[in-house]
């Protein structure tokens, strides 16, 4: 089972908990971090929620999204992501994301953790794939995906009445190596 918490070179990677709930609602409440969601920040109860379904997804899989922090200053958050079983339409997956604080943008800290996540995904979870969502205008996040290893690979119809998102997707490498 996927340890509960790891570093890489920059970041610390911890599973969510309670206590982060009022980084999280500034996070995912905040209009920068929403600007390309359709349905704009979350209010805290949204949040809360949010959070629970993480804590409670680590705790029937032994591994979800984590609580992103620098390593030089793990009690500020600055964001959430990884990888957690989703479904994309009617087809089941993990769901690789992302949301950072606008000050964490454009640093690397998104790709160093989504490598952390497809290491994870496939050397330990040995996953087929993994797929990331995004809206077709989050030009930023579409990129980021792309230099990851993702491809496009289709469209999801999760917004009724607006464009479709995009599935960007990675397959499991024939030989992964340790990261």
């Amino acid at each position: 089972m996927p340890a509960s918490c790891q570093e890489t070179t920059r970041l610390l990677l911890r599973a969510p908990t309670l206590d982060d709930l009022p980084q999280a609602c500034a996070i995912h409440g905040d209009p920068q971090t929403n600007r390309f969601n359709p349905n704009g920040p979350i209010n805290a109860a949204a949040c809360a929620d949010k959070l629970h379904g993480w804590i409670e997804h680590w705790q029937q899989h032994g591994f979800g999204y984590w609580a992103i922090a620098l390593r030089s200053d793990p009690q500020r958050l600055i964001g959430f992501g990884g990888i957690m079983q989703g479904f994309f339409g009617h087809e089941p997956g993990l769901n690789l994301y992302f949301r950072l604080r606008p000050e964490a943008w454009g640093q690397g800290y998104a790709a160093e953790m989504a490598r952390a996540a497809l290491h994870l995904a496939f050397s330990e979870l040995h996953a087929p794939r993994v797929t990331g969502l995004v809206r077709p205008d989050n030009l930023p996040s579409r990129r980021a995906l792309e230099r990851l290893g993702l491809s496009l690979d289709g469209e999801l119809d999760d917004f009724p009445g607006q464009a479709p998102s995009l599935l960007y997707r990675i397959s499991a490498p024939d030989n992964p190596g340790p990261g």
